[in-house]
């Protein structure tokens, strides 16, 4: 079986989290599939990149849900998560996907 890159699960919690908070109107259940993407997320960071690069990644991906709410203001609710959502993509690619 195939392993999903860490910036697909990543990008992933980050629209996923956002999609069922929304449609379930229950904002904690998006929590959960932002926090388990998170973690899985930052498995695989630690085991292809590092610890540091794991901690940095898991702020960026904060960071990434934090910033879209103040974005969304901005450019509306879903530009904004897939913005942040391919951003966090991008630089976990970058610092652990590529290396693997």
């Amino acid at each position: 079986m195939a392993k999903v890159p860490s910036s697909v699960v990543a990008a992933s919690g980050l629209v996923g989290g956002y999609g069922v908070a929304r449609w379930t109107r229950k904002r904690p259940l998006g929590g959960v599939v932002l926090a388990a993407a998170g973690v899985a997320a930052a498995q695989q960071w630690r085991q292809q990149a590092g610890g540091k690069a794991a901690g940095a990644l898991s702020a960026a991906y904060v960071a990434a849900f934090a910033g879209s709410h103040p974005l969304a203001k901005k450019v509306g609710a879903w530009p904004a998560v897939f913005g942040v959502a391919g951003a966090m993509a991008l630089a976990s690619w970058a610092v652990a996907d590529r290396r693997g």
